[in-house]
């Protein structure tokens, strides 16, 4: 069964970093586009950020400059590194995966969410 397992979520300071990291598990051939997004209390889940398997990024208005999304191909992951960290960036961040099964279909895949709160 494929799995994405995200972690590294926690409480920080506002202006400080965070580095989280979402790894798939089991039959993946390969993976495609993975991504970031986040929810808060009472709010519709956003996009954070993009990747794409030749690591392209794309970024979210509210984050550009202060967040970086990476993957390693390898190991299956994706990585987001946030900076600068804002209080309104507090919410539950989600990675999303289009992953191959062994035969080629892809299919998307959601993390069960790890929490972010930014606050002093």
């Amino acid at each position: 069964q494929v799995q994405l397992v995200e972690s590294g979520g926690g409480l920080v300071q506002p202006g400080g970093s965070l580095t989280l990291s979402c790894t798939g598990s089991g039959s993946i051939l390969s993976a495609y586009t993975m991504a970031w997004y986040r929810q808060a209390p009472g709010t519709q889940r956003e996009l954070v950020a993009t990747i794409s398997r030749g690591a392209i990024g794309n970024y979210a208005d509210s984050v550009k400059g202060r967040f970086a999304i990476s993957r390693d191909n390898g190991k299956n992951t994706v990585y987001l590194q946030m900076n600068s960290l804002k209080p309104e960036d507090t919410a539950v961040y989600y990675c999303y995966g289009e992953l191959a099964a062994p035969g080629g279909r892809v299919y998307s895949y959601w993390g069960q969410g790890t929490q972010v709160t930014v606050s002093s």
